[in-house]
């Protein structure tokens, strides 16, 4: 595993050529500007583009994990993790890496074990989310809810954050998006202490394919929280 650090930046990446080194670039702003030992990996997951070359240019550790799917890839990318936190974000520059400190410092100083990020009250671009999702992340949103007993009001933001600590006590089976909801019903179902904080989805300005499904993504959410 090599030295312990602060913080590790686990990104999923499949075909983001045109943004995965902005991410990396604030990941690193971040770490620089709070004086934390940290790293970024990137795992890949059988990018056809410039992704890999972009991201080791940038100073990101890659990984690869060739067997297709978002929970496969950030799995991959955990079990390289080298920090005490572990922030978890799409590598579409989507979220921007160097406001991290309301993720990172309540698990540093041990408020929370898991902080989960809330697009709805951090803000959304215009054009950021597609109108569909706007009603059908709030509604599953509720029934993860519902089904398991936790407060949190965003189940598929991408950006999140956990503890090693926690992380160990987490179990994952999941390959696709629902893994999103996966992390949080894992992290209810061990007691874990989760935190939630604003984060501001922006909208993508860079030219790229995005990997949402609406509706088989959607399904395959509401499948987990029916049948787990």
């Amino acid at each position: 595993m090599g030295k312990r650090l602060d913080i590790s930046y686990v990104m999923p990446c499949l075909n983001e050529e045109t943004t995965v080194g902005q991410c990396i670039d604030e990941a690193k702003a971040f770490i620089k500007e709070n004086a934390l030992r940290g790293e970024v990996i990137v795992v890949d997951n059988g990018s056809t583009d410039g992704s890999v070359k972009a991201a080791l240019a940038h100073g990101a550790r890659v990984i690869p994990e060739p067997r297709r799917g978002y929970g496969r890839a950030i799995r991959t990318g955990l079990k390289h993790t080298r920090g005490s936190v572990i922030v978890i974000g799409d590598c579409d520059s989507t979220y921007d890496f160097r406001h991290c400190g309301n993720f990172y410092r309540p698990l540093a100083e041990g408020e929370y074990d898991v902080v989960i990020g809330d697009r709805f009250s951090g803000g959304i671009e215009s054009g950021a989310m597609p109108p569909l999702h706007k009603l059908g992340v709030p509604f599953l949103s509720w029934c993860g809810r519902m089904r398991f007993g936790t407060g949190v009001r965003d189940f598929h933001c991408g950006l999140r954050a956990v503890t090693r600590s926690a992380l160990a006590k987490m179990r994952f089976r999941t390959t696709g998006m629902e893994f999103s909801t996966e992390f949080i019903a894992s992290a209810a179902g061990a007691g874990l202490r989760i935190g939630q904080t604003p984060a501001v989805l922006r909208r993508c300005t860079k030219k790229r394919q995005s990997k949402l499904r609406t509706f088989p993504d959607g399904l395959r959410h509401l499948e987990y929280i029916l049948t787990h």
